[in-house]
C-alpha cells in the first residue's frame, strides 16, 4: 500500500479578495505538512474578478510557488472556472475546493486514508450540518433529493464541491455547466461513468468574508433546471438514445 499520495487542489474564485490569501495559505501549511501528501499543487481559476483578487494571487505566487494561476478575461462562471482548474492539474488526485472558506481542507483527514487504502477512486464530503442561510439549505436539500430520484441513487449531499477524485477520472469528465452548479455536475457525471461516490461526512462553515457571487432566486432557478437536465440525460443514456461516455481508462 503506497505511503502517499500526490495531491492537486483545484478551485475557482470570483471576487475573493476578502478570502482566498487565507484560503491558499490555509491549503500550503496543509499540504506541506501532511505527512500522507508527497507532491502536491494549488491550481486557482481567477474567474474574471474585479476586486483585486487577481492581484492577491500574483503577489502569492512569490510564498507559495506551488500556487499556479489561471486568468478569465471576463466573468464566465463557477462552472467554466472549475473545468479550467480541474484542466490544469497534474498530479495524481485532485481535491475540489471552494474559495470562500467554506471547506476546511483539514476535512482531508477523513479522506486520505482511503484514499490510500484503494477504497475507491470518487469520494465526496457530506455535509451534515451546513452553516448556509435557511434558504440555501432548502434549496440544496431540494435540489438534492430530486437528483437521487432522478439518478436513483441515494447521496447525503448531491451538491457538496468538496471532494477527492482521481486526477486521470475526473481530467477526463466533460463538464458544460457555467454557473454554480458544477458539484451537482461532477456527481452526476462521475456515476454515469459507473463509479460510485464514497461519501464522508466533513464539517462546514461559514464564509470567510464578501459576499457570494450569485443571487438566491435566479440561482434557484437555474438550478432546479440544470437539475432536471442532468436527469432527462441521465433517462437517454439509460435509454441507449444518447451514448453513455466512455471510462477515462478506455479513451
Amino acid at each position: 500500500m503506497p505511503r502517499t499520495i500526490d495531491v492537486s487542489v483545484a478551485a475557482p474564485a470570483y471576487n475573493e479578495a476578502a478570502n482566498i490569501a487565507a484560503s491558499v495559505r490555509e491549503w500550503r501549511d496543509y499540504l506541506r505538512g501532511h505527512p500522507a501528501v508527497g507532491a502536491w499543487e494549488i491550481v486557482v481559476c481567477d474567474d474574471g474578478s474585479s476586486d483585486g483578487t487577481g492581484a492577491i494571487l500574483r503577489d502569492l505566487r512569490e510564498d507559495v510557488p506551488e500556487l499556479v494561476v489561471v486568468t478569465f478575461g471576463r466573468n464566465r462562471g463557477a462552472g467554466a472556472a472549475i473545468a479550467a482548474a480541474i484542466a490544469a492539474t497534474r498530479l495524481d488526485w485532485v481535491v475540489l475546493l471552494d474559495s470562500d472558506g467554506q471547506f476546511p481542507i483539514a476535512e482531508l483527514d477523513r479522506f486520505l486514508p482511503r484514499a490510500l487504502a484503494g477504497d475507491g477512486v470518487a469520494f465526496s464530503g457530506a455535509r451534515l450540518r451546513k452553516a448556509d442561510s435557511l434558504p440555501y439549505r432548502w434549496g440544496s436539500a431540494a435540489s438534492g433529493a430530486v437528483s437521487n430520484a432522478l439518478h436513483g441513487t441515494r447521496f447525503r449531499d448531491f451538491n457538496s464541491i468538496f471532494k477527492l477524485v482521481r486526477g486521470p477520472l475526473l481530467r477526463s469528465v466533460p463538464l458544460e455547466s457555467g454557473g454554480m452548479n458544477c458539484s451537482t455536475e461532477i456527481t452526476a457525471r462521475v456515476t454515469e461513468l459507473g463509479h460510485t461516490w464514497v461519501e464522508i461526512p466533513i464539517r462546514h462553515r461559514a464564509r470567510g468574508g464578501g459576499r457570494r457571487g450569485w443571487r438566491f432566486a435566479r440561482g434557484a432557478l437555474d438550478r432546479a433546471l440544470f437539475v432536471a437536465y442532468l436527469g432527462f440525460r441521465h433517462r437517454l443514456l439509460r435509454r441507449g438514445v444518447l451514448r453513455a461516455p466512455l471510462p477515462a481508462e478506455e479513451r
